[in-house]
């Protein structure tokens, strides 16, 4: 399996996380990408490749453009306005409040377009989402070109980002326009498969409209869990996207048979819906000893989830998304590739 994977992924590295009350280092840092990359080739994935430039077309076409010019500004803008830190709005809209009008103000523009603040953005923040979105792009060209599969170690993660909205670590939404991309090159039905600890709500807010593109996210229910405020059982997609989303929101301490029974049925349900194509959100965060989830998944449960991945027999893009616990982060993610080619 061919990896993509480029090094200006260490241009995102923030110095401060809003957890818990307190200023914290980061769960997402720069060592989940180098502890997973430096797995692929003890483990012997060593097709390893830089993926060149972002083509900022097809991200264009599904991102807000007011979105796109403040990721690519909002460091210079925050400078130019004299603050001190790293990109933190102090506010962000809430109920009654006016959305039809961007602020002109750089912290009243990072709070509109911010939808979760432990997310901060550096001078290098553009640059890394860029080089993420590359690794995304020359997978799912790989792929397309004939390959049965492909990963995309992407840093920063994308699934919670949606068309004009960043936050959850995420700042572009690397698995969406990849499912777009195989559309536009012509599969007629795509499939993102979200196994992350946290809801892929921004894949989902994309997509739920459509009914081209089936999205299924099993992941820790929203009473309890990041991002709270989407993930429900009984969001099931939206005029011509009905029955186009599968949620399973699952209990604190699910172990892996719960878990891979809801893994079964969203494959079951994918197959069911004839996608030629499959994009796996490929978050490693339900392991048991994350930091920031509350599933009980071991080390060797991920290579079984790979296996019932590749029992679609699709062609397969995987984007890296979440996974905290970083001495295992390598371990668990190279785990489902392995698990997928040993099939």
């Amino acid at each position: 399996m061919k990896v993509f994977f480029s090094e200006d992924h260490r241009l995102h590295f923030p110095q401060a996380e809003l957890s818990g009350g307190q200023f914290v280092t980061p769960y997402e840092r720069p060592s989940r990408a180098e502890y997973v990359y430096q797995r692929l080739k003890q483990q012997g994935l060593r097709d390893i490749a830089d993926p060149g430039a972002c083509d900022m077309g097809p991200v264009r076409a599904m991102m807000d453009p007011g979105f796109l010019a403040f990721l690519e500004t909002a460091w210079d803008q925050w400078k130019a306005a004299g603050c001190a830190g790293e990109v933190i709005p102090a506010a962000i809209p809430a109920r009654r409040m006016q959305m039809a009008r961007p602020p002109r103000n750089i912290d009243g523009l990072a709070g509109y377009y911010c939808l979760a603040q432990e997310t901060a953005i550096t001078g290098g923040t553009w640059g890394a989402a860029l080089s993420s979105m590359a690794s995304a792009q020359a997978a799912q060209r790989h792929v397309a070109a004939g390959a049965r599969a492909a990963f995309a170690l992407c840093r920063p993660p994308g699934h919670h980002a949606t068309a004009d909205m960043y936050g959850g670590y995420c700042f572009l939404n690397n698995a969406a326009v990849v499912a777009q991309m195989f559309r536009d090159q012509g599969a007629g039905r795509v499939a993102v498969l979200d196994i992350d600890f946290h809801h892929g709500n921004g894949t989902q807010d994309i997509f739920y409209g459509r009914g081209d593109v089936f999205f299924a996210s099993v992941h820790g229910a929203p009473e309890d869990a990041f991002p709270y405020f989407l993930g429900f059982a009984d969001e099931t997609g939206a005029g011509a996207g009905e029955g186009a989303t599968a949620n399973y929101p699952l209990p604190p301490g699910t172990g892996y048979d719960r878990w891979s029974a809801a893994l079964d049925d969203a494959i079951a349900r994918i197959r069911a819906w004839g996608a030629e194509a499959l994009v796996v959100s490929l978050g490693v965060d339900a392991y048991k000893d994350d930091p920031i989830s509350f599933f009980r998944l071991d080390s060797p449960d991920f290579a079984d989830a790979g296996r019932r991945i590749e029992t679609l027999g699709l062609p397969t893009v995987f984007c890296m998304e979440g996974g905290y616990a970083i001495e295992a982060v390598g371990i668990n993610t190279v785990n489902v590739l392995e698990g997928f080619l040993g099939a």
